[in-house]
């Protein structure tokens, strides 16, 4: 159920309460309305709970009639709000005007909602008519246990491996097998678990069943069972472990004894009944391994847990999942890496040799030259995965022959409807799928809404969870805020590996994109496009049609970061399918297409828009704005990255807008109109590159590119993140900051040469209210020396902050820094420190994870990691002093133990990095600077001697990234 039933129960209820006197004999029609809705949001919950392949095509189509009728009746809803109710900057004469004439308008609503409850009836009864009950589907919802547990043997796991001449199956986790092969068979006595995590394809089976065929010798016994979604211990327990007791028992027989399964039953003494009796007879006193089979709670793998004998004779059991959370609670000393393994993808060479024997029988056989090409398209899209790369390669190989281009390539663009389709892609669809009918329904909604960004493209963190928010997939939680909810959203899908977190750094701090894979990214298109969740337009979906659109999404061609656009050509015809199009229901407008639309010119035609997101649009012009202020139901608004730049005072007509996202525009401050956008949540309107090139310059900040803080900005009371702004001069607005209870992000420049003594006091006053804050970045415009002196004289800081930056002049690091328990990034720059006075202080935080050193944060000519300077768990460092007379970095024995990422600038300074060999947990050295630069050259050589000897001792080594300034 995506969501859209959800939000119309709260939108219903809410109109029935505060617009009943208004619509008088509608109000009765509103009330039997909602509760059709709360009928249809039961229904729909429950269709979204099935199985999805229980759900026969009947089932389905009348599904989406229940969703459309619930976006119809939410469309009418937010109908009456724009143009009936009156709004909150009406005047008095505008406000009786609109009463007058509201009243057609209301009779119209009244039978609008009056048909709407018709065709909920005409669905009941259609549905009745053609004989679908609700006990069927009820009955559908709870599934029916399937025992995937066949007998899988290590004798019929050898013979499956071993009957295929190049081992396909364990193509590219050789490696990933002899870690595990060791791990499994050391001495340790006790009864261990392992647990082996991915997502689905990735190979998690065939990896358990080679290490049972690696592993025969050494375990006397060996059994493998799978479990299902809908295990119920209370069911199915019993039938499980009598399997496992059957394989148990036939590999005494193949091992060479000479009883039969009956003779050995009566020697054990084994009871039909009993299988729990059974395997602690068969197993109390010999060392075996069992496989747990793709386990999808932790309530189902204590059930099973509970079963299975302990014994000090080295047993070992291996649970294999797709959720974090589940490794986690599976996995012996559940804090320790070593007893939980992450798949990794395959590599692309590795990709390759698996495509090529599924497709031309060998790994030696060369792709034709004709079809490389499209073979690497093909892999790319895989990204990895064993499981796709077999089943498209199966397709692929009855089209051999010379001439088969065309069908390779019309396979590669349309992935997503041969799954469908193909019955040889049956498989992998159902695997790819699974994750995703597992979810619990609130979540299926956000997990199909990625179906709106195109393929490769790195989605920012936030953008997406307000886009959520915006569209009404998030539900309310008591005690919670709607961006905890989404978060806590995000973290599920995030554990069940159905979405990946990727960090990129930026100047400021570590930004985080989502990314999802493109082979479960085309299943999201098209159970989107089949339910008529999302509308996509351009690149390969030229020339589509739809009857009602609600969610409109315009793509070009991309590579992995949004700013890498590869232009194409205009799909012919795509401007006048717009115009014919019905858009009047559109409520999310996404263009990811930079140019080549007049679509812009027409956003009048768009009133029920709630999302429109144009970032790096570059056919957005100043013009379009006035259309842009007459969406009156808008909740979220990014126009990052595009020409704009200007902000009208009509902007105050958005009373529903949350974000306002207007980062890296031409737009030189804002209106007084924003501070009467009184729901709004997150602005953002910094220009980062023309920052973080002034900063990276030793120039000023520029305050005219920022939000001047305006008097009234304490009526802003939803306000949560705003970033940059400029603080000025009046003391008055530096007091309201403190009165904005819920904002938890703040970047804040202030002048402090020509500012007054007593408005930075009541500035650092007002930080110290500031309860809820989480980041704070404050600077100053000038950067000179003691202007953030302020700080020192903060009473209490913010005891919640997650992420600090200080950028400007001031005399030592604030003491109150090393009191934040909570920090886990911490930025510097214009400092000036000196010795040890940043490390003596960052180096007690207990959860700080990273540090960026910029610019001239520090000026002493080495800085030190001491031996005291362990940071209990700092991963990443960056040093960029290149305004510093920094010319070393030395890491003593001892310190910063667990550090993976060093960044180190060099520019064309003479520096260098000195205990390098100390860094026993280093991952990642990246070095930047001229590609001239003599000391560069030397650490380079210095970093691979070090790399090598590693490599000698047999430990860890680390990877060498030098990204060259020329």
């Amino acid at each position: 159920m995506e969501g859209a039933v959800q939000t119309l129960l709260s939108s219903a209820g809410q109109l029935l309460a505060e617009e009943y006197r208004l619509l008088h004999g509608v109000g009765g029609e509103v009330s039997e309305l909602r509760d059709d809705l709360e009928t249809m949001n039961a229904l729909l919950i429950m269709q979204s709970e099935a199985d999805d392949g229980a759900a026969d095509h009947f089932v389905r189509v009348w599904m989406k009639q229940l969703r459309e009728l619930a976006y119809d009746s939410e469309d009418c809803i937010d109908l009456y709000k724009l143009r009936i109710k009156p709004r909150p900057h009406d005047g008095v004469r505008a406000w009786l005007g609109c009463l007058l004439e509201a009243l057609l308008p209301r009779r119209r609503l009244a039978g609008e909602i009056r048909a709407l409850r018709a065709r909920a009836t005409a669905i009941s009864e259609r549905h009745a008519r053609y004989g679908v009950d609700r006990e069927a589907l009820r009955r559908r919802s709870s599934g029916l246990y399937q025992l995937c547990a066949g007998p899988l043997m290590p004798a019929t796991l050898g013979r499956a491996i071993n009957d295929d001449p190049e081992r396909h199956l364990v193509v590219g986790i050789e490696d990933q097998v002899d870690t595990l092969v060791d791990r499994l068979n050391d001495r340790r006595g006790e009864l261990t678990v392992f647990s082996v995590v991915g997502f689905g394809g990735l190979g998690k089976t065939t990896l358990a069943m080679e290490l049972c065929r690696r592993l025969e010798a050494h375990f006397q016994l060996q059994a493998m069972v799978s479990l299902s979604q809908e295990f119920q211990a209370s069911r199915d327990l019993n039938p499980l472990l009598s399997c496992v007791v059957e394989q148990v028992m036939t590999a005494k027989t193949d091992k060479g004894e000479n009883v039969n399964q009956e003779d050995l039953g009566q020697t054990y003494g084994l009871g039909d009944d009993d299988p729990v009796g059974n395997l602690e007879k068969l197993l109390k006193n010999k060392r075996y391994l069992i496989v747990i089979d793709d386990v999808w709670t932790i309530r189902a793998w204590e059930a099973v847990r509970s079963k299975l004998p302990e014994n000090n004779c080295g047993s070992r059991i291996i649970v294999t999942t797709r959720i974090e959370t589940v490794a986690t609670a599976c996995s012996s000393g559940s804090t320790n890496s070593y007893y939980m393994h992450r798949m990794r993808p395959l590599k692309p060479h590795d990709s390759e040799k698996l495509f090529l024997s599924r497709a031309f029988g060998s790994m030696s056989t060369p792709c034709p030259e004709e079809l490389r090409d499209v073979m690497d398209d093909i892999l790319k899209k895989c990204g990895g995965l064993p499981l796709a790369v077999v089943s498209i390669a199966s397709v692929l190989a009855g089209y051999k022959s010379s001439g088969s281009k065309e069908k390779w390539e019309t396979i590669c663009k349309s992935i997503g409807s041969q799954m469908e389709s193909n019955p040889t892609l049956e498989g992998m669809k159902h695997i790819v799928r699974l994750g995703y009918d597992h979810l619990p329904h609130e979540l299926k909604g956000c997990m199909m809404y990625l179906s709106i960004f195109p393929e490769d493209y790195a989605i920012d963190k936030y953008r997406l969870l307000c886009r959520w928010i915006a569209e009404g997939l998030v539900r309310e939680k008591r005690g919670l805020t709607s961006m905890e909810v989404a978060e806590s959203y995000l973290e599920e899908l995030v554990s069940r590996n159905m979405i990946q977190l990727r960090d990129d750094f930026g100047y400021f701090w570590k930004a985080e994109s989502c990314w999802v894979h493109d082979m479960l990214l085309e299943v999201m298109i098209c159970k989107s496009i089949e339910s008529n969740f999302v509308s996509l337009l351009g690149a390969q979906y030229g020339g589509m049609s739809y009857d009602r659109i609600r969610r409109l999404s315009i793509q070009g061609r991309y590579d992995r970061r949004p700013q890498e656009i590869k232009e194409e050509p205009r799909i012919k015809h795509d401007t006048r399918e717009i115009e014919e199009m019905d858009v009047e229901h559109v409520r999310s407008l996404s263009m990811f297409q930079q140019k080549g639309h007049k679509l812009l010119d027409n956003l009048d035609k768009f009133p029920l828009l709630r999302v429109l997101d144009l970032e790096c649009c570059k056919d957005i012009k100043d013009h379009h704005m006035r259309y842009i202020c007459r969406l009156y139901l808008l909740r979220f608004l990014s126009l990052k990255g595009t020409s704009v730049s200007r902000v009208p005072p009509q902007i105050e007509k958005l009373e529903h807008l949350q974000t306002l996202d207007l980062r890296d525009t031409l737009v030189r401050g804002l209106s007084g109109a924003v501070k009467r956008l009184y729901n709004l949540e997150r602005l953002q309107i910094s220009q980062t590159r023309v920052m973080m090139q002034a900063a990276m310059n030793g120039k000023s900040w520029d305050p005219d590119s920022m939000w001047r803080l305006p008097r009234g900005l304490n009526k802003m009371k939803a306000l949560r993140e705003v970033g940059f702004a400029f603080l000025g001069n009046d003391n008055k607005v530096a007091q309201e900051v403190g009165e904005l209870e819920q904002l938890q992000e703040l970047s804040v420049c202030v002048d402090a040469a020509s500012t007054k003594e007593e408005l930075l006091e009541e500035f650092a006053t007002s930080l110290c209210k500031s309860h809820s804050l989480r980041r704070l970045i404050v600077a100053d415009v000038d950067n000179k020396k003691g202007a953030l002196n302020f700080l020192h004289r903060l009473p209490a800081p913010p005891r919640l902050l997650r992420y600090l930056m200080i950028a400007g002049g001031i005399d030592g690091l604030p003491a109150w820094v090393g009191s934040l328990t909570y920090l886990v990034h911490f930025n510097m720059s214009w400092g000036q420190l000196i010795g040890d006075q940043l490390f003596d202080v960052l180096c007690e935080l207990p959860s700080l994870k990273t540090i960026g050193i910029q610019n001239a944060c520090y000026v002493g000519g080495e800085l030190v990691a001491r031996t005291r300077h362990r940071f209990r768990e700092l991963i990443d460092l960056r040093v960029a002093c290149v305004f510093a007379t920094l010319d070393a970095i030395r890491f003593e024995k001892g310190s910063m133990s667990k550090l993976e990422t060093l960044v180190f600038k060099f520019h064309d300074k003479a520096k260098r990095i000195e205990g390098i060999e100390h860094l026993s947990n280093i991952k990642e050295v990246h070095l930047f600077g001229n590609k001239n630069n003599p000391s560069l050259g030397h650490t380079l050589e210095q970093l691979k001697d070090d790399n090598n000897r590693r490599r000698l001792e047999s430990t860890s080594q680390f990877q060498i990234v030098t990204k060259y300034c020329d």
